[in-house]
């Protein structure tokens, strides 16, 4: 019997840890499904913070200023409990700000596929939320595109205007509704926010598939 196409448009930022929590339970799901259905997983953009400076500040500096030094404290000591139980290590080192041109980047993956596009949003949350990269610093950014074989980065990378309308049609298609994410539309009619267990990813895909 064919299996079923289940089609996943994920809206999420790449510095929400929660999309990075939901992602690998996401991924856990797809591979318990995979006898049953063949998945395809599109990337769109979300703005946690449309103002957060794009030359970057200390993580540390930015969420204590937005949330207050208690509440970062329990923000900190929450997400390593999280991702120590997806098998990762939360660090809270190095900087954040401007996620714009890691959208643009991630819009052109999908040009060249959207298994590349999913390795490259995979690499970026690794390199900020595991390895205390900024995702704004154009290397950074340059090198996850190499390692995970996208091609012709730099030359997209050097005209701010690249990716521009793109991102921006994305943003109003999939973001303006939105109140948060990770957001996931399945087969587009299924919704779910947050970064849910697998099993609430498999009910949807059966129910999908109905």
């Amino acid at each position: 019997m064919a299996k079923k196409l289940i089609q996943i448009d994920v809206t999420s930022d790449t510095v929400c840890p929660w999309c990075f929590v939901g992602k690998k339970n996401l991924e856990k799901a797809m591979d318990i499904g995979k006898e049953q259905f063949d998945f395809e997983v599109r990337w769109h953009p979300y703005f946690l913070d449309p103002s957060a400076p794009k030359e970057g500040i200390p993580k540390s500096d930015f969420y204590k200023q937005k949330f207050g030094a208690g509440q970062y404290e329990r923000m900190m000591s929450r997400m390593t409990e999280v991702f120590r139980g997806i098998g990762l290590e939360y660090n809270t080192s190095g900087l954040t700000g401007n996620t714009l041109d890691s959208h643009r980047l991630i819009s052109f993956a999908a040009l060249q596929g959207y298994d590349k596009q999913n390795a490259l949003v995979e690499e970026l949350f690794l390199n900020y939320f595991c390895q205390g990269k900024y995702i704004g610093d154009r290397q950074v950014l340059l090198d996850a595109a190499r390692k995970v074989g996208v091609e012709g980065a730099a030359e997209f990378l050097e005209d701010p205007n690249n990716g521009l309308k793109e991102v921006n049609e994305e943003l109003e298609k999939y973001s303006s509704g939105n109140s948060g994410v990770p957001n996931y539309v399945i087969n587009g009619k299924h919704t779910i926010n947050g970064g849910q267990p697998p099993e609430v990813f498999l009910r949807a895909f059966q129910a999908a598939a109905r």
